[in-house]
């Protein structure tokens, strides 16, 4: 078993112990989505693999979270952020902006992109280089201004 699979598996007994509900919620939360992916993939995920799934549940819970405030319940938008704190705790630490414009330049110059044409190769390489602590969407956006002229 992973090491991050057995820090999720501990907090949780421990918010069960405390009788912390909603933080026992979304760790429960998290570990349901491991096993889901373990039983239909038949294989253990990794650590990597583990941040991976904890990633894509953070971006469901912001896009819901979005939602719910949209529709004006904000109970619900919430508790979605409170369960989104709980999962970013496993997650390693975000690059700064200025990081992000460093590994973006570092990634231009290693690919020797020279256009928006190169941006799949630039893609590529910053994925591999941060590998979850960014947001790729704004990693994208970044990348498509350098390579478009602008810094």
């Amino acid at each position: 078993m992973s090491a991050l699979k057995d820090q999720i598996t501990e907090v949780s007994r421990d918010a069960m112990r405390s009788g912390d509900k909603p933080r026992l919620g979304a760790l429960r939360l998290v570990l349901a989505a491991i096993k889901q992916h373990e039983v239909d993939k038949r294989e253990d995920l990794d650590d990597v693999g583990i941040q991976s799934l904890i990633a894509k549940m953070i971006k469901k819970g912001r896009d819901a979270a979005g939602q719910f405030s949209d529709a004006g319940r904000n109970d619900l938008a919430d508790k979605e952020l409170a369960e989104i704190a709980v999962f970013e705790e496993f997650m390693p630490r975000q690059l700064s902006a200025d990081e992000l414009s460093a590994a973006v330049a570092q990634a231009i110059t290693a690919t020797g992109a020279t256009s928006i044409k190169d941006m799949g190769k630039v893609m590529g390489h910053l994925k591999a280089a941060v590998g979850g602590r960014a947001d790729m969407g704004a990693l994208s956006a970044k990348v498509r201004q350098q390579l478009a002229g602008g810094d």
